[in-house]
């Protein structure tokens, strides 16, 4: 559905008025280019946008940005319930406690929300979008999806002509970090991860980022607002990096790979199949060459084709430009439907099961070196109808366990799953086997 632009003299005259709750970076930020752009703000818009009060945990605090004549609340929820508030922007965090309830406030008071919380939005985005609507007032979240790429005006506005079958990409920069910077050095995860978090890149308690969660609920948005359906998170199947070895990210590079965590969203037979987990890209893949802390959103349209959008998928800077971005378009009297279509009409939740997966595989398995093994796990892979492609062995040593490496043809999840769990009560395998999924983009 294409944006609704209401253009009224009488409204767009008028100060936008904005409440900020929770003042941390990127808040702090938020509240830095509201004034710093002030003027250049109310030219894009049509209207002043004026920043009238904020609210935080500790008004002690030196923020670094200039809150002079404007009010503060200790209260979060009472910054939703002033007068002289019009649109309320919500960047305090989590899913439950003081954001949902100054979102749900917000919205019932006829006010507009901003907000950069995925983990609110994943967990209550359909609700939260049938207030909004029901009191004909804007929820926008561009900034709870990969930063500062304007990824949801795109999907909901610029590609709107088409119909998109998938949408993938490495949502999660912490991930995407670690996973380079192991690659470049050859270092263990756990030693990345510890530099990654001195760098300000993780968090004390990573564990949001490095399992995959972050990642999830960013795709559950994606996934709604491309498909027509209710937010659904729990759909959506996580894995985590944790389990990847300097000797996976190796045998990726010689099979011609690089390992990614990606999130992907694509329609199946079953239903919509939403899924976040390391993958193995092929790479000469233009989505094999975004490194570091970025992020990057590949939308595949039928008209259009193929479009990535690449860009900081976090951090102050990002994220508050994302944020201001849709205070902009509110003060502009820009709307849409917060999922594309109007919140009634978003079908059920269909989730597509993993099992009826189709696609290529990696297994890595460390094994003793002795007659017999390799006859043993063929046997099984054929008994599981799972066809090898190629093998790699490094090394020989009878006394110690070795590597073994393998790629396969293509087959369904549940037979790969059943394949693997029975190589792993083989004897001569030490360990639980490493599967990685070969994803071809």
């Amino acid at each position: 559905m294409g944006i609704v632009r209401v253009y009224c003299e009488d409204v767009m005259s008028e100060v936008l008025r904005v409440g900020v709750a929770g003042l941390g970076t990127v808040g702090a930020e938020t509240v830095r280019l509201l004034r710093l752009r002030r003027e250049d703000l109310a030219r894009r818009a049509g209207r002043p946008i004026e920043l009238v009060a904020v609210s935080a945990r500790d008004r002690s605090k030196d923020r670094g940005v200039d809150l002079a004549g404007v009010a503060w609340e200790d209260d979060a929820v009472a910054l939703a319930r002033r007068d002289d508030v019009d649109l309320v922007c919500e960047l305090i965090g989590g899913s439950e406690g003081p954001a949902r309830t100054l979102v749900e406030t917000a919205l019932s008071a006829g006010k507009s929300v901003v907000t950069a919380n995925k983990a609110l939005l994943a967990h209550h985005g359909t609700a939260l979008a049938k207030t909004a609507e029901a009191g004909g007032v804007t929820l926008a979240y561009e900034a709870a999806v990969a930063g500062g790429i304007p990824i949801i005006r795109a999907l909901r506005q610029g590609l709107v002509a088409n119909s998109i079958g998938r949408v993938y990409g490495i949502l999660n920069g912490t991930c995407n970090y670690i996973l380079s910077a192991m690659r470049d050095t050859g270092r263990a995860f756990d030693d990345v991860l510890a530099e990654a978090q001195e760098l300000g890149y993780a968090e004390a308690d990573p564990s949001f980022d490095v399992d995959g969660i972050d990642a999830a609920h960013k795709l559950s948005l994606l996934a709604a607002l491309v498909f027509g359906r209710e937010v659904d998170f729990d759909g959506v199947h996580i894995e985590g990096i944790r389990p990847i070895s300097p000797l996976d990210i190796a045998y990726a590079e010689e099979f011609g790979f690089r390992i990614k965590l990606l999130g992907i969203a694509e329609e199946a037979p079953e239903g919509v199949r939403q899924r976040v987990h390391p993958c193995m890209v092929r790479k000469d893949a233009p989505i094999a060459q975004v490194e570091g802390v970025f992020n990057a959103v590949v939308a595949e349209g039928d008209a259009v084709g193929t479009t990535l959008f690449l860009g900081r998928g976090a951090g102050a800077g990002p994220t508050a430009s994302a944020v201001i971005g849709d205070i902009v378009d509110v003060a502009a009297g820009r709307r849409a439907p917060v999922f594309g279509i109007a919140a009634a009409e978003l079908r059920a939740a269909r989730p597509a099961p993993m099992e009826a997966l189709e696609g290529r595989y990696y297994v890595r398995l460390m094994v003793i070196d002795r007659p017999g093994v390799l006859a043993d796990v063929t046997a099984i892979l054929r008994d599981e109808h799972v066809s090898m492609e190629s093998m790699l062995q490094q090394g020989r040593d009878p006394m110690e366990k070795v590597p073994v490496a393998l790629t396969t043809h293509e087959v369904d999840e549940a037979s790969m799953r059943r394949a693997l769990d029975k190589i792993a009560r083989l004897d001569a395998v030490l360990e639980p086997p490493a599967m990685i999924r070969i994803v071809e983009l």
